[in-house]
């Protein structure tokens, strides 16, 4: 959320000067290998400088360590540090490591290669060359590690996130930085919110493979082409280690699967969790967001979860209700209400914290768990509040902290009780300029906290539902030791010589400054800047957690890392409400969901910022309800958007909202096997037909799960879009017509701004309930149909899975596996506990010579509480 004060913020003095400096690296000596020490799954040996230090952006490192692990037989682990181990390393405890199987290298599918002087290295795959680094030299300095790999021409790339922009990467002149920023708008070509430095090489029929580097430093990694057209990608980090992991499968969803084990799998959500949801920034009291939960009744559109942006705070201080807008007895008797009606509520919280009168503040400087600077005072910034202190997320007691804080504003007793959490601003924003050195100076010119709107007088008319008095009431640190992996002293923290791409200037700028020393751990905000985000999430996952024990915690973020999927989902920021950020929002969710494993992904439905238009607000009602996460929210400078508030858009919203409760299930299946298997959900074209180079850049249809292709209308005033179908059948979502598919694109015409083409591929069977439900409590009443799409080859298949819905431990559970062939349905699964699911009907879509369709309709009461089998045709 946020209407951007980077307005007000102009870049520092020097913070213009973008890109790195041109130096010229070709007379880098590069390291020769010695000390070599072979094992059947793994190889050790020393690297020294090998000749005069080039030092182009700091010191060249003499000594350092080379360390390759087999640790299965789809991946490979490949280190280059320091002989030391002084220089920075991501600390397991943000990013734990995975531990090998007992892989040799000759079962490995992967082969690790390598030339002694100058040290270069290549993973190869088969005969298939993966990584080359012969044609550079290695370069790893004090702050500037450098290191280049060729490709194959014209390769299919993929990941590197968080970017908007196409799906499969430019081949030329591209550039991805990470350095994790407040970024309103969401600028194409820019650093973003999140670091996810892995990228996938898809090659077709010889498989894909992916490369992970775990580093955390300020990074540009470059793609482009030599002078003589060889093709590369290189990477420039500010500093750490190359931490390389190497995954492969024979498919892309395969190499996403490798990727979940080196990262994480995802967390399981809630069912409610998948339902609708609606936020605004600049509900101006909690009158307003009872009457937009009323509105959303009255129009018959499913509302299960209402969110609170930074409004309900007092002064917009972290842990505060402002007591004349969102007196807490208003707050609570919404609450009962939502909760009353089998519904939910979310508020916003962020890292900062305000410096002035509050328990918060006052309770983390007693229990000193706030940023300090070099001569020991608190670092200051200034966000929304004004002034701000920053948890150290490192030190001992934050933890503590952060839960009590939780458990106290957020208690179920006499609290605010929220069922989810979202998380903004932890980057960590920071609207003050570098160098900030007067905080309140800045506070006060730029008038923070901004004004709040005025007071309503009293209730404009009276809620149903509501209480008839519902009413708004009138230290330095030291130097490093041998084997810290703390990083090297005498750095300069604040302006290293390899200028990334920031687009906020230098490292400091808007965020907290680079230089500041995490007490206890003593990493410094230089190497660690991009895990702040990602730290406050585990931390607020803890603490939601530790206040509702053994429910699973919906908790929706801003800022990423590798592995955040593990604890959180992630809206995509502050977007626009541009018909070319509803078009890229596509490349992003599936990015995410299955290259990121970040599988609970959504952007701002009809864009945050900027004014929407009741066509784009429509057509985008449509697409967001097969996001996984799917909320409306938009901001305090545009026009109002809730669905309701348009003809079409509430039509738009009730037809697909119907629609993905119905398929509501079948999103919960699909999620609990990426939660368990890494099996991604969401997925790009190409995941579901790899060999099909038609589908490898194409980033405006996707699959939502295995079973469905999404063909949303990208432009606007358009009524018809030119979907691809590759040679394969597919029905019609609406009218189960056959669309046999030639590896070509077909129009499909007089597409309604209320209507999303889906279409159900062949060979599925799609679990959905007989109809939908204003709430997921009342839709998990309901019982099941099935839907079977068989294949060319007459065959089908699909699965249930069915909990409880909330539990983070389950005791009851039903996994169903359905196959279908000659005209007999076959269920197979574990049936435990007290889980009844009812089918009431089985539908057959079938296609006679592919000319027209045949539907049977089996209406037979079928309980899944044992293997059986139907004979439905």
């Amino acid at each position: 959320m946020r209407v951007s004060m980077l307005l007000l913020a102009p870049l520092a003095a020097g913070a213009a000067v973008l890109g790195s400096r041109s130096k010229d690296q070709s007379d880098c000596p590069g390291y020769y290998l010695s000390n070599i020490h072979e094992k059947h799954n793994s190889l050790t040996a020393d690297l020294t400088l090998a000749g005069k230090p080039c030092d182009t952006y700091g010191k060249d490192l003499k000594d350092l360590k080379l360390l390759v692990e087999y640790q299965s037989d789809e991946r490979l682990h490949v280190m280059i540090y320091d002989a030391d181990e002084q220089v920075y390393q991501v600390p397991e405890s943000v990013v734990p490591r995975i531990e090998g199987v007992d892989s040799t290298r000759q079962d490995s599918e992967l082969k690790f290669h390598y030339e002694e002087n100058p040290f270069s290295f290549t993973v190869t795959r088969g005969q298939e060359i993966l990584f080359d680094t012969s044609d550079s030299t290695l370069i790893f300095q004090s702050q500037y590690l450098n290191l280049r790999t060729s490709l194959p021409k014209n390769p299919n790339l993929y990941g590197l996130g968080e970017h908007i922009g196409p799906l499969r990467l430019p081949t030329t002149n591209y550039s991805q930085t990470f350095w994790n920023r407040d970024a309103y708008g969401t600028p194409e070509g820019t650093n973003l919110y999140g670091t996810h430095p892995v990228y996938y090489d898809h090659r077709g029929e010889a498989g894909t493979h992916g490369v992970f580097l775990l580093n955390s430093n300020g990074m540009d990694v470059k793609i482009d082409q030599t002078e003589d057209g060889k093709q590369y990608l290189e990477y420039n980090s500010l500093g750490g280690v190359f931490d390389f992991y190497f995954f492969t499968g024979d498919t892309p969803k395969e190499a996403s699967i490798q990727y979940s084990e080196i990262v994480g799998l995802p967390a399981m959500q809630s069912y409610w969790a998948f339902g609708y949801h609606n936020c605004r920034y600049g509900y101006r009291d909690i009158f307003e967001v009872a009457e937009v939960v009323y509105n959303y009744s009255k129009a018959e559109i499913p509302l299960e979860t209402m969110w609170t942006d930074i409004d309900y705070m007092s002064g917009r201080r972290v842990f505060t209700l402002d007591d004349e807008r969102y007196a807490l007895d208003n707050v609570r008797s919404v609450v009962d209400y939502l909760h009353d009606h089998d519904q939910k509520y979310i508020v916003m919280v962020d890292p900062a914290v305000s410096v002035s009168d509050n328990v918060g503040y006052k309770r983390g400087v007693e229990q000193d768990i706030f940023l300090k600077n070099s001569t020991g005072d608190l670092f200051l910034g200034a966000v929304w509040p004004g002034v701000t202190a920053f948890p150290d997320w490192f030190k001992e007691g934050t933890q503590e902290y952060w839960n009590e804080q939780f458990g106290d504003f957020f208690s179920a007793e006499d609290g605010v009780d929220i069922d989810g959490l979202w998380i903004d601003m932890n980057e960590g924003a920071n609207f003050c300029p570098f160098p900030c050195s007067d905080p309140f100076a800045y506070a006060e010119e730029a008038d923070l906290p901004p004004a709040p709107p005025p007071v309503r007088p009293s209730n404009p008319r009276p809620l149903p539902g509501f209480p008839k008095d519902f009413q708004p009431s009138s230290k330095v640190r030291r130097d490093s030791t041998k084997g810290n992996k703390l990083g090297l002293p005498g750095r300069d923290l604040l302006n290293p010589a390899y200028k990334i791409d920031n687009v906020a200037g230098v490292l400091s700028n808007l965020t907290i400054h680079t230089d500041i020393i995490h007490e206890g751990e003593e990493y410094s905000e230089y190497d660690t800047h991009n895990l702040y985000g990602a730290m406050m999430s585990s931390a607020s996952r803890e603490a939601m957690e530790s206040r509702r024990p053994g429910r699973r915690p919906l908790i929706i973020t801003r800022s990423t890392f590798a592995g955040a999927g593990k604890d959180v989902g992630h809206w995509l920021g502050d977007n626009l409400s541009e018909w070319w950020q509803y078009r890229r929002s596509i490349a992003q969710i599936t990015a995410f969901a299955s290259m990121f494993q970040v599988p609970m992904v959504g952007a701002d439905v009809c864009g945050f910022g900027a004014n929407t238009t009741e066509e784009l607000c429509s057509r985008w009602a449509a697409l967001g309800a097969f996001y996984s996460f799917y909320r409306n929210h938009n901001g305090l400078d545009s026009i109002a958007q809730e669905f309701y508030r348009w003809p079409k858009v509430a039509e738009s919203a009730r037809k697909a909202i119907d629609i993905r409760y119905r398929l509501l299930d079948y999103i919960y299946t699909s999620f609990y096997r990426q939660s368990q298997t890494g099996e991604p959900f969401l997925q790009p074209f190409f995941y579901l037909y790899p060999e099909d180079k038609n589908t490898f850049s194409n980033d405006l249809q996707f699959f939502y799960g295995d079973a469905l292709l999404v063909s949303p209308v990208p432009d606007e005033g358009a009524t018809s879009v030119e979907a691809y179908f590759p040679k394969d059948i597919f029905y019609d979502w609406y009218t189960g017509a056959p669309v046999v598919g030639q590896g070509a694109n077909i129009t499909l015409e007089d597409i309604d701004i209320t209507h999303i083409p889906l279409h159900i591929r062949g060979g599925s069977i799609i679990p959905v309930r007989s109809s939908s439900a204003m709430t997921t409590t009342e839709l998990r009443k309901k019982n099941f149909e099935l839907i079977i799409a068989p294949g060319l080859d007459g065959k089908a298949s699909g699965s249930l899975y069915l909990d409880d819905g909330d539990s983070l431990e389950q005791e009851a559970t039903l996994e169903v596996e359905f196959t279908y062939e000659k005209g007999t349905l076959h269920v197979k699964g574990k049936f435990e506990g007290d889980i009844k699911a009812v089918v009431d009907d089985i539908k057959v879509y079938g296609a006679h010579k592919h000319t027209g369709v045949k539907t049977a309709s089996v209406k037979q009461r079928l309980e899944l509480t044992k293997d059986t089998e139907v004979k439905v045709l």
